[in-house]
């Protein structure tokens, strides 16, 4: 599910009812709210409907849940800024604007400037940046990002790249950037639609996957997101092609041979991308073989909603 807009006048007593109203429909034995548990509590993660309606929970770790839902590591860091006008007004800034890093914030403006030899520059004086996370809250992802990942633009910070942004990446990627940093910004990168409308997608994806990027780490989310081209990007560069990706390119033979070794995992995500684009023979392959149509898709790939509901 995605995370949740923190409210632009927070208040805390409302939260609070909110974790409790979580409560109450996790008593009632809510399809919806068991989702929202299985994505925003860690414990949960994977667990059966069943699973989770059986577990006792705390009014502590609702809360928890909650401030999960609104992008914050936990309950505390969401109170800290319900109860500070000036953290719950930086929230509102753009990404690179929260940076309190000096070093950090420079090298990300000289990034979004296009500055290559600035940039090279700032880095050979400052070496340790590369391998540097930046922490974030609030939002649905990009919360502990690298230099690397700030290339995809993607949340959108400005909504363009720089002209040479592919001589930019190399830069980064010959300062260090480790194999985490090049997996991520690859994601980012595949399902970012500032990369796709600037023309510079598929070359990222060349040059992210040419340092070494894994090719299988970004290709559900890009079959979940509906690129296509990235997709078939990916595969040149040696990504597998399993149950979910074979549904995505609509290639039923392949789907069939693949269902019958397929993880139940594979199979859940194949039938979210499959009605997501609507490839008939494909979700009713799945169908057959016993795939539930009511079930939640996985995280990542509209998980607020069931196959149903993403049916074109």
């Amino acid at each position: 599910m995605p995370a949740k807009q923190f409210p632009s006048k927070p208040d805390l007593n409302y939260l609070k009812y909110q974790a409790k109203d979580l409560l109450k429909a996790h008593a009632a034995h809510d399809r919806g709210v068991a989702q929202r548990i299985r994505e925003f509590n860690p414990r949960f993660r994977g667990a059966s409907d069943a699973k989770i309606f059986a577990a006792a929970l705390r009014l502590s770790e609702a809360q928890f849940m909650i401030a999960r839902e609104y992008g914050f590591k936990s309950w505390a860091r969401l109170k800290a800024h319900v109860e500070s006008s000036e953290l719950a007004s930086r929230l509102k800034l753009r990404h690179h604007e929260r940076i309190e890093d000096v070093e950090f914030r420079r090298a990300v403006d000289l990034l979004d400037a296009g500055d290559a030899a600035g940039l090279r520059e700032h880095l050979k004086q400052h070496p340790k940046l590369v391998l540097e996370h930046v922490e974030f809250e609030s939002g649905n992802y990009f919360h502990s990002p690298t230099l690397l990942e700030f290339i995809a633009e993607n949340p959108i910070r400005h909504g363009t790249l720089p002209l040479n942004i592919v001589e930019i990446a190399r830069v980064i990627l010959d300062a260090g950037a480790d194999q985490a940093s090049r997996d991520v910004t690859l994601a980012l990168v595949a399902t970012g639609n500032v990369p796709q409308e600037c023309g510079v997608q598929l070359k990222l994806i060349d040059l992210l996957c040419d340092y070494g990027a894994d090719p299988d780490s970004a290709i559900h989310a890009a079959a979940l997101h509906g690129y296509f081209e990235t997709v078939t990007a990916l595969i040149a560069h040696g990504a597998r092609i399993d149950l979910p990706t074979a549904a995505v390119l609509d290639r039923v033979e392949d789907a069939g041979r693949l269902l019958r070794t397929a993880s139940s995992v594979e199979r859940h995500l194949a039938l979210a991308v499959a009605s997501q684009v609507g490839h008939i023979e494909i979700v009713r392959l799945l169908l057959d073989a016993g795939e539930d149509p009511n079930r939640y898709n996985p995280p990542g790939g509209h998980s607020h909603t069931t196959p149903l509901h993403r049916r074109r």
